[in-house]
């Protein structure tokens, strides 16, 4: 088994160097505790929106879907074709950040323009479908990007527990524990100093000849 490696010479220069390195490492784990408290607080925040978004978005399809199945009979095959705009809609994802971490956090939906050339839908129900699909859709992105963001700081979260825990249960054990024998050091030698100092002062009688 190797040697258990020091983090700072003996004497007075080591004992300065491992109390500087210990109070930045407990400086550093509360730091890193703070920003944990602060990325599960978002994550749990995150959660939420995300589940009210799916839930919203299930909705929307749902209603979409059935005003599809009531244009398509009403107008067939042939009228839902007719009805598909020929652009896609398109999705803009706004980005922000929360310590160093960076996730989306709006979408903007925009629903394809029709042309003055395009037909519009055949009937009522289709009508009332397209603007379903774009609730959906609308709500799918928001969804989408809530969950994404959550993932993305719960990740975040997951690395700095990691950081936590091994300056907690093993950086900072290690630094007390080598600073406590580097002081238990100093302390014996100044004592032997001490006795050798009381030895040297007090007088003594050479022995007769």
């Amino acid at each position: 088994m190797s040697p258990r490696r020091r983090t700072a010479p003996p004497g007075r220069a080591g004992q300065l160097k491992l109390r500087h390195s210990l109070a930045t490492a407990l400086r550093g784990a509360d730091l890193l505790e703070r920003k944990l408290r602060l990325l599960l607080n978002r994550e749990r925040a995150l959660r939420r929106t995300a589940d009210q978004a799916g839930r919203l978005w299930r909705e929307r399809l749902a209603e979409a879907e059935t005003w599809l199945v009531r244009g398509v009979l009403l107008g067939g095959e042939a009228a839902l074709a007719q009805a598909v705009p020929a652009e896609a809609a398109r999705l803009e994802v706004e980005w922000t950040s929360l310590m160093g971490v960076s996730y989306p956090s709006a979408v903007s939906c925009q629903a394809p323009a029709r042309s003055p050339a395009e037909r519009t839908p055949g009937n009522t129900a289709l009508a009332r479908a397209e603007e379903a699909y774009r609730h959906a859709v609308r709500a799918a992105a928001e969804h989408c990007a809530a969950r994404t963001a959550a993932d993305l700081i719960a990740s975040e979260a997951e690395t700095t527990r990691q950081r936590v825990r091994a300056l907690r249960r093993h950086w900072i054990p290690r630094l007390t524990g080598e600073l406590s024998a580097v002081e238990l050091a100093l302390e014996e030698a100044e004592h032997e100093e001490a006795v050798r100092r009381r030895w040297a002062a007090s007088p003594h009688q050479r022995p007769r000849e």
